[in-house]
């Protein structure tokens, strides 16, 4: 790699940002003042646009300086147009725990220019529909990769064009000889897809189609680091700036030297400052296809934890062939929990919710915030088609059992939530059924609140159970 290296990235603190504020503490940030819009900056809650003063003229130099200094350390690109436009990368940090992690891993779906149209349609379609609810989340896919396989720029031009016509998804046009992908450019011209790949032998032509189409541009050096970073440097001299790197994916025997290439260019560029690593990298765990004599669910499994892999190790977006339900959703799952914020608990909203067609001699019962348990007693009671309200008491995204001892889950909190919730005036009886993990405090909550608790079962799964044998209004 380039053996031009920086110190490591500064570690900014609120000052560094003051002194570039206007500091007239005017609030029209909507902080109290200049200081805590800069703290709110490091934090990255809030965008330096959000501060009027600083946009005008007078103050576009230090605009300029903030801009800089709040860069990211990998890029962000844009791949597509409109509202399912893809960004990719604008990763600060290496590692989740220093900072949360920004634009998820965008996983696309490939298609060849060699499958009937009617196949290509359905795969295409089947990637813009496919979604599953996850703890409050809908999982999707991203991205259509369309493979050049036959060699035929004319084939290439006819399922690029219909792909567009069947989705604004954003697209990856996918081949080395440099007619084709003007031929695929052409049929979707204002799509700004992701153009792979520049080499060493194509780089001009490719560099000449991205500016020309105004679309992000892939580098591209299998297993060639030093290789890599210099194409990348000749691209940006060229004028192409929105790259995307491509290491190389290789399977099987050549996991570790994958795994170690993009390892390395993401802790050149957050660790190391190196500003030509520092581009989105894109992992391509089709590959794991290549071996033709091997069982299809084995090839499943091997792309399966191979894009596993490549999402916990820093790809940016990913290349998929399989559209198994059992192989995708792993996958996204995944991905779902690394760009979680690591600093906050997964919650949702507190207050009643209402479970069926309950009426006034329906059971009441709580649960706390925390995304995971509620979902999960939200789901055995929906499934068990019961008739409830559910009062979901604020514990700062705690558990029953973890709110309870670090006293995120009082009593004082439960007999509030009952009032806020407006229960009363729903029900006609004064009985409450708490979880059975929060036992210890059921005394408290009938002191405060004035209702009746029953203790209830420790597993929401036994609900429906614990209601016929023990709920009586």
């Amino acid at each position: 790699m380039s053996e031009k290296k920086k110190a490591g990235l500064k570690e900014l603190s609120p000052i560094d940002i003051y002194k570039l504020l206007p500091k007239i503490n005017c609030k029209e940030c909507g902080q109290d003042n200049c200081m805590a819009f800069a703290t709110k900056i490091v934090n990255r809650e809030v965008n330096i646009d959000g501060c009027p003063p600083l946009l005008k003229k007078e103050n576009e130099k230090a605009y300029a300086k903030l801009k800089d200094l709040l860069k990211p350390a990998v890029k962000e690109v844009i791949v597509g147009d409109g509202d399912k436009a893809k960004k990719l990368g604008g990763k600060l940090v290496m590692y989740r725990h220093e900072f949360t992690y920004t634009n998820p891993t965008a996983i696309a779906i490939d298609v060849t220019d060699e499958m009937p149209m009617q196949e290509v349609v359905s795969r295409v379609q089947y990637t813009e529909n496919f979604n599953f609810e996850y703890i409050g989340n809908t999982l999707r896919l991203d991205m259509i990769a369309v493979r050049c396989t036959s060699g035929d720029a004319d084939k290439f031009k006819a399922v690029v064009k219909k792909i567009a016509e069947t989705t604004k998804l954003p697209l990856i046009l996918c081949t080395l000889n440099p007619a084709i992908a003007e031929a695929g450019l052409m049929a979707a011209p204002k799509a700004r897809p992701l153009l792979y790949a520049a080499t060493q032998s194509n780089w001009k032509d490719m560099a000449e189609l991205a500016l020309m189409y105004d679309c992000p541009l892939v580098a591209s050096a299998p297993n060639d680091l030093n290789t890599l970073v210099s194409l990348a440097k000749t691209l940006m001299a060229y004028g192409v700036t929105n790259l995307v790197l491509d290491p190389g994916t290789f399977a099987n025997e050549g996991l570790p030297d994958t795994i170690n290439n993009f390892t390395m260019l993401r802790r050149a560029a957050t660790k190391g400052g190196e500003e030509l690593a520092g581009f989105p990298l894109i992992g391509v765990p089709m590959v794991a296809w290549e071996d033709a004599a091997s069982a299809e669910d084995l090839l499943k499994w091997r792309e399966a934890y191979l894009a596993s892999m490549l999402t916990v190790r820093y790809a940016d977006v990913l290349v998929m062939h399989s559209v198994s339900g059992w192989s995708l959703l792993p996958e996204t799952v995944l991905r779902q929990n690394i760009y979680t914020d690591p600093r906050k608990p997964v919650a949702v909203a507190p207050g009643l919710k209402v479970f069926g067609t309950p009426d006034e001699n329906s059971p009441v019962m709580f649960t706390t915030n925390f995304a995971l348990t509620y979902y999960t007693v939200a789901s055995d009671l929906e499934s068990s088609k019961l008739n409830a309200y559910l009062i979901v008491v604020e514990t700062e995204g705690s558990a029953i059992d973890s709110g309870v001892a670090g006293r995120k889950l009082t009593a004082e909190r439960v007999a509030d939530a009952i009032k806020a919730s407006g229960v009363e005036g729903k029900v006609k009886h004064r009985k409450l059924i708490i979880p059975g993990k929060a036992s210890r405090i059921s005394g408290e909550i009938e002191e405060l609140s004035g209702w009746k608790v029953m203790v209830g079962p420790r597993d929401s799964s036994e609900i429906p159970k614990y209601l016929i044998e023990k709920w009586q209004p």
